[in-house]
């Protein structure tokens, strides 16, 4: 095996998935199979192999022959990255093409492997399970879009309902339109009529999955100025989606903010893809639009985990792994996270499930800028977290695990990063504020190393006062410093502290 770098997790084992698509090819290289899985390398291709499948059945001739030629070069790059194990999976044009099953026997001697050719049923399964493991938890209608295909599935929790396989994918429905988009949302209003799952997604989320959908999601960012550029779980209002789904329909998509972003192969399909979600919102009335970065791979990744496995939380999985690759002591970071939910106790401040998971995260990453320029590490762990690819948070908690340690390394009231603290809910403001300075002080006690944090106690001193304690043969800890940083938080939470030592003095901070 390749040797891994310090910067690489040493227990993960490369694999990777090449996902045979209507529209593109890709290929996948994750550092390994884990819960928040990594990735190492990633390509794709717009082969266009499902273009006019429709009328003649076939796939695309050209296509398929570069198609062949990519497939070489995918399997070389998957070998030099080191993957141990390749997987191959094929959508909708490769199982109905007429000439599917050659260009499938074909492609499997190039890439010395076999294929899966996945069924309809199948290819909405491993979409859902893609969808489960992004989300905590996911509750509503996905829907992945494809060059062939539309799957629409129910999921509620780790539970997947009915779904069901619509020939609605960008290129077949061009070609079935004959390029008119007018009859492009007839036919899609006929076909969603067979979609009877989607009356009891009313007043839930609608998942979005698929590159066509991922690129309008994105030029809605552009156009409303969004300041964070991560497009797993970006929402989308339910007035603000209809409005703009209007314009892309018109094929005026040239005159959307951002559209130079977007490949020239992939502009044709928008105005089929804002079609699609127009007559999926008129039939099913979600509450709201959120994208999905995780679909078809990452659910077959997904499946192949054990079910402990499966049920861990892909946020903390994430946080606990930069822990490891990032801080001076991972073992520190977990005491952290034990230390700041009895502080917030002795506090009295009560935590949704959420809000726990979010501290949680917040403790594991608190420390990942240590090597940076002193000035400089609030700002870059800010920008590492708030652009991190995580998965199992939404925007407002990201904003939150990202001031934290922007408050953390910078104070309490800095006024950095606005546009991060805008995505922030007040509650999630307040209480980065609280945990960080609970961070400032605990950090001028343990200089970022484990096994103070366990013997230090929060002791109740009547008349609302509130001593953090240290133990006696601590006591060499104590100084004006972190009474200092003790005040800050006494000024965050209005509360009277002190730092005192068991069975010695006290200094009063408020």
């Amino acid at each position: 095996m390749i040797s891994a770098s310090q910067g690489r997790l040493q227990d993960r084992r490369p694999l990777s998935i090449i996902d045979i698509g209507s529209n593109s090819i890709r290929l996948v290289i994750y550092e390994g199979l884990a819960r928040s899985p990594t990735l190492l390398f990633n390509e794709k291709m717009l082969a266009g192999l499902g273009r006019g499948i429709v009328s003649t059945g076939k796939l695309d001739p050209e296509a398929v022959t570069r198609s062949m030629e990519e497939f070489r070069r995918f399997r070389a790059l998957s070998d030099q990255a080191g993957a141990e194990r390749m997987y191959v999976l094929a959508t909708a044009a490769a199982r109905e093409a007429v000439n599917g099953p050659d260009f499938i026997h074909r492609a499997e001697d190039v890439l010395k492997t076999e294929i899966q050719v996945l069924s309809g049923r199948e290819e909405a399964h491993y979409s859902a399970l893609g969808v489960i493991s992004g989300f905590h938890p996911a509750n509503g209608i996905a829907g992945d879009l494809g060059g062939g295909s539309l799957e629409l599935i129910d999921i509620d929790g780790e539970a997947i309902g009915d779904g069901i396989t619509l020939p609605l994918g960008g290129l077949r429905l061009q070609d079935m339109a004959k390029n008119s988009l007018t009859q492009a949302a007839k036919i899609t209003r006929e076909q969603l009529a067979r979609a009877k799952l989607l009356k009891g997604g009313q007043g839930r989320a609608f998942y979005t999955v698929g590159g066509t959908w991922r690129n309008l999601a994105r030029l809605h960012m552009e156009m409303t100025n969004y300041p964070l550029g991560v497009m797993h779980h970006y929402e989308i209002g339910i007035e603000s989606a209809a409005s703009f789904l209007r314009q892309v329909a018109k094929a005026e998509i040239d005159k959307v903010k951002g559209i130079e972003g977007v490949s020239k192969n992939r502009r044709s399909l928008l105005p089929y893809g804002a079609i699609v979600l127009q007559e999926i919102m008129a039939a099913m009335q979600p509450s709201k639009i959120i994208v999905s970065a995780l679909g078809v791979r990452e659910g077959f990744l997904y499946s192949l985990l054990d079910k402990a496995e499966q049920k861990a939380d892909p946020l903390i999985s994430a946080a606990e792994e930069l822990a490891r690759l990032r801080s001076r002591s991972v073992d520190h970071a977990h005491e952290l996270v034990e230390w700041t939910g009895k502080a917030f106790a002795a506090f009295g401040i009560d935590e949704t499930r959420d809000e726990a998971r979010y501290r949680h995260a917040a403790c594991l990453l608190a420390d990942i800028g240590w090597r940076a320029h002193p000035e400089y590490r609030g700002k870059q762990s800010l920008n590492i977290i708030a652009h991190a690819s995580f998965i199992g948070v939404d925007h407002p908690g990201r904003a939150f695990l990202a001031l934290v340690s922007l408050f953390r390394h910078e104070g309490v009231f800095n006024e950095a990063a606005p546009e991060i603290r805008g995505l922030a809910t007040p509650r999630y403001l307040e209480r980065a504020r609280v945990l960080a300075a609970l961070l400032r002080v605990v950090y001028l006690l343990t200089a970022a190393m484990p096994g103070v944090m366990p013997r230090l106690k929060w002791e109740n001193r009547g008349n609302g006062v509130l001593a953090l304690v240290l133990p006696a043969s601590l006591s060499d800890l104590y100084g004006e410093r972190p009474a200092g940083r003790l005040a800050q938080l006494a000024k965050v939470t209005n509360r009277r502290l002190v730092l005192a030592v068991e069975g010695g003095p006290s200094i009063s901070v408020k």
